[in-house]
């Protein structure tokens, strides 16, 4: 008979020097690369760390004046992240209730620690961030960053237009207050004028829309601006367009990526080097 082999014993030795190297390896898998000393490496430091991927290798030297960008993109960022974090605070304290809204409101402002400070931050980090978000759509035009390769990442910047303002309209109804009462009854009343989806709007009735199942009653979740229309706003503000709007955020930082950076001035072409490629 035979004897049979007994599976080998793990070396001890190995075992440890594996775990000794462990955060070693851990390090080397997120930073991957030492510190750069001349252009190849800085190159290659940039295509293959983790924290730095999203930059581009080389970019246009006009970019990098504040002049250029005015870094309205990265202010709009910072803004969001400032709305992100005092809205998240301001939710440990806010019902989306008619009955305890303002009520809650007005606690802010005399009775909580630093609510006032809060609630203001939160509201004019908002009406900063659609100036930026608008003042950066114009720059991007004026200096044709939107044209080709760029014209995706254009759409998907006035999709974040679109959603900065929406961001706005829907947190004016959360006070509970006249002012937003009525502009939320304007906004969606100009909403029964859309096409095929509002009762009013064109093909609405062709489609069989009507004040009870129309793009209007959707959003306030009936015919008139009550508890239900509260609390749809709350959720839509905290929940719905910010993760929407987050993931157009993501797209667009990566586009930017893709496209090759930020796109720099036109190039200077002289009036000889013209003739010549005519010649």
């Amino acid at each position: 008979m035979t004897p049979t082999k007994e599976p080998p014993t793990p070396n001890s030795g190995t075992a440890l020097t594996t775990l000794r190297e462990l955060p070693q390896n851990v390090w080397n898998s997120i930073f991957r690369n030492p510190l750069p000393s001349t252009d190849l490496e800085r190159s290659s430091t940039s295509f293959t760390n983790f924290f730095l991927h999203i930059h581009p290798v080389k970019v246009h030297r006009n970019t990098l004046r504040p002049i250029y960008t005015l870094g309205l993109g990265l202010i709009s960022l910072f803004l969001f992240l400032i709305l992100v974090v005092t809205g998240v605070l301001l939710m440990f304290y806010y019902v989306p209730s008619t009955t305890q809204a303002y009520d809650r409101m007005l606690d802010l402002r005399g009775t909580v620690a630093f609510g006032i400070f809060l609630r203001n931050m939160h509201r004019w980090s908002a009406h900063g961030m659609v100036a930026m978000v608008f003042l950066h759509m114009c720059r991007v035009f004026l200096t044709g960053a939107y044209k080709k390769p760029r014209e995706f990442n254009w759409n998907i910047g006035v999709l974040l237009l679109v959603f900065t303002l929406l961001l706005s309209f829907t947190g004016y109804l959360l006070p509970d207050d006249q002012l937003g009462f009525w502009a939320v009854t304007v906004g969606t009343n100009m909403a029964r004028a859309t096409p095929a989806l509002g009762h009013e709007g064109p093909f609405g009735a062709m489609l069989g829309m009507t004040p009870y199942n129309d793009i209007r009653f959707g959003l306030l979740g009936g015919s008139i601006v009550d508890a239900n229309a509260l609390l749809r706003s709350y959720i839509w503000h905290c929940i719905g367009i910010p993760i929407v709007a987050s993931v157009l955020m993501i797209v667009h930082f990566w586009r930017v990526r893709k496209d090759g950076g930020i796109s720099g001035p036109a190039a200077v072409v002289l009036e000889s080097e013209v003739k010549e490629a005519r010649k």
